[in-house]
């Protein structure tokens, strides 16, 4: 059923809920249980709702899964190639604003990143995907690192290091305490760039995730958000 026009808004956020609640409740399950658990019925029960409700929303659940496929893509490719070509004075400070991307997980979602590694695993199209999704994160790496002076091959490696470090963390369910990562991000700067980042870069950068939280593993324990 196609979603009616109406100036009643109740009918769009009232008993219906609405469509970022169902979309809501979809991630939920999509990073705690699979993609076989995002089914109407189960989503309904969960809200509260009627079934029927559901296709005020979303034509059916494949138009469901296609939203947590473009929900993934805002909160991961987008906002890494936006910060692959973010300001910075050095190339350290480049990488240094790679690195927060990764670790704000409002910039890379890395439990909807292992959920959808998983999902692609059993369904085809999602894994072209994501393989499409890699090869666009991999060449803002490699043109930012082009951008700094590192020839083709060069920029190519230290790319695949960068990228292939964080894919690994996040399926490795790695955790660290934010103090641990803080001390580590020198050291992937050096190895990723080729160049130490100055004590100022590396204090203003402290200085924006000094107030996180003592754990900057994402809740549950079942991924981190930073190599």
């Amino acid at each position: 059923m196609a979603r009616k026009a109406t100036s009643d808004t109740k009918s769009e956020t009232g008993w219906r809920g609405s469509r970022e609640g169902w979309l809501e409740a979809a991630y939920d399950m999509l990073v705690h249980e699979g993609v076989e658990a995002v089914k109407i019925m189960p989503l309904a029960e969960r809200l509260g709702l009627s079934r029927t409700s559901f296709y005020w929303f979303f034509k059916d659940r494949d138009a469901l899964l296609a939203a947590l496929a473009e929900m993934w893509a805002a909160r991961t490719t987008l906002p890494l190639t936006a910060a692959c070509t973010e300001y910075a004075e050095t190339e350290t400070e480049a990488m240094l604003n790679v690195i927060g991307c990764f670790l704000r997980p409002e910039t890379f979602d890395a439990k909807l990143e292992f959920a959808m590694r998983g999902w692609g695993l059993q369904d085809a199209v999602i894994l072209a995907q994501i393989e499409a999704a890699d090869r666009q994160r991999l060449a803002g790496l490699q043109d930012m690192l082009a951008r700094w002076g590192h020839g083709a091959q060069d920029a190519d490696v230290r790319a695949r290091t960068i990228y292939l470090t964080q894919i690994g963390y996040i399926f490795m369910r790695a955790e660290e305490n934010l103090e641990t990562r803080l001390t580590r991000i020198p050291h992937y700067v050096k190895i990723y760039t080729g160049q130490a980042p100055a004590p100022r870069e590396l204090a203003r950068f402290r200085a924006h995730f000094g107030d996180q939280p003592a754990s900057l593993a994402s809740s549950g324990g079942n991924c981190a958000n930073l190599a």
